[in-house]
């Protein structure tokens, strides 16, 4: 797998380029959306962390939730490891939450480290945390490492958009997209951010009255 990383909009640009020329139908959705942001953050314990605070909840729900955890210090794995349980609930985790938290913090990953990692080994070490899954693996791959070479066919809004793309009768299921676009490779990256903002399109056509 390459660790190819997308760095800038201009690299964006290119490998958007690239890409309508091995799938045209993205043409007219690059006229309507433009160069999508790249989205990065920095990664790290503090990327897992949130990322766990914010599972099936709300953007509101998790925001606050987030910002709790941050007003008592409770977002590094060394004040994570002096609160109990009960200190944690109090910022409002569920018990499932703080398991997922604990085991974040037992896995003691090696954040430089995966930054050398092929795509396959930063999802194998990710997902041995319990709490985190594929999908959560691939939004570091994209957003905290800008990996270049990633499709999230486990985002339901990947789904959505790429049924309307590529014109297909029923929303794929993540292993038959991912069969679909094997050639779109290596500019995977580019067709996930290029989805997302496809499907906001979407989804505002869908909100318009007739």
């Amino acid at each position: 797998m390459s660790m190819t990383t997308l760095d800038s909009s201009a690299e964006l640009k290119t490998h958007i380029q690239a890409l309508i020329e091995l799938e045209p139908r993205f043409a007219p959705v690059y006229e309507q959306v433009g160069v999508p942001s790249l989205r990065r953050n920095e990664g790290g314990f503090a990327a897992l962390l949130r990322a766990i605070v914010g599972q099936q909840l709300s953007v509101a729900a998790a925001s606050s939730i987030w910002q709790r955890l941050v007003d008592a210090n409770l977002i590094t794995p060394k004040t994570l490891i002096q609160a109990d349980n009960e200190d944690l609930r109090a910022q409002g985790l569920s018990r499932q939450k703080i398991r997922y938290v604990r085991s974040l913090v037992n896995h003691d990953i090696d954040y430089q480290a995966l930054t050398t990692m092929s795509d396959g080994e930063v999802i194998d070490t990710l997902t041995a945390v319990t709490g985190i899954g594929r999908w959560t693996a691939e939004m570091y791959l994209l957003f905290s490492l800008g990996r270049a070479d990633i499709l999230a066919v486990d985002d339901l809004a990947i789904r959505v958009a790429a049924m309307a793309l590529l014109e297909l009768p029923e929303r794929p299921t993540p292993k038959q997209l991912k069969v679909a676009t094997q050639s779109w490779s290596p500019y995977l990256s580019a067709a996930s951010l290029l989805l997302w903002a496809y499907y906001g399109g979407l989804k505002d056509k869908e909100a318009m009255p007739v």
